[in-house]
């Protein structure tokens, strides 16, 4: 228990180091010739890279029969949350200004902002329903149904980044092919479980 705190708390260090490179191009001129669009672009694609590693981590756990894995999903989902918030706010702060009239417009006629609005709504619930108390409030198969709302947000980021990018689409394929991955990983893992089911059931019958 000892050292799984301890690399609990490394772990929580290593995931601030993105915001800490931020900080620090910031401070030093290193963020390019459109600062704004370098910190937005930043954030989402560590907004991804957190999702991914939460969607990953019951594959692995799975696979390694790691059991203590499981316990850093929460971390990681709220750190893809923490990432989506800060480029949430980058957008309507830096970018629009708080100019509500606009980020409308810019929800209704964009596709690309449309289906990553989407996306962080949908991370909201999630984030708040995190605690230990909440999943005692909302009972367990309740929890885990809305939790499954992290595979429809995945997909939307994805998508997101997808549409964002117009020309070279490399990144967004990867994470597009990674997610295939994982899903693809579960939607094994279930039928499987079916079919054992079934077998048991035969073997009982």
């Amino acid at each position: 228990m000892k050292y799984f705190s301890q690399l609990k708390a490394a772990l929580f260090l290593i995931s601030l180091i993105p915001l800490s490179r931020l900080a620090w191009y910031g401070y030093s001129d290193q963020l390019g010739a459109n600062p704004i669009e370098f910190i937005t672009r930043s954030l989402g694609t560590w907004t991804l890279v957190f999702l991914m590693i939460t969607l990953s981590i019951t594959p692995l756990r799975n696979l390694s029969s790691w059991s203590w894995l499981i316990k850093l999903r929460r971390m990681a989902g709220l750190f893809a949350f923490f990432y989506a918030l800060l480029h949430f706010i980058t957008y309507i702060w830096l970018d629009q200004f708080f100019d509500l009239s606009s980020i409308y417009k810019d929800v209704i006629k964009r596709p690309f902002i449309t289906i990553g609005f989407a996306a962080f709504v949908l991370l909201i619930p999630l984030a708040l329903t995190s605690t230990n108390a909440m999943i005692k409030r909302l009972g367990g198969k309740r929890w885990q149904t809305l939790h499954k709302l992290v595979y429809f947000i995945a997909f939307f980021a994805v998508l997101h980044y997808w549409w964002l990018v117009k020309k070279d689409i490399t990144q967004p394929v990867i994470y597009a092919a990674i997610l295939a991955v994982l899903l693809g990983y579960r939607i094994w893992m279930k039928r499987k479980k079916r079919s054992i089911d079934f077998i048991r059931q035969l073997i009982r019958s």
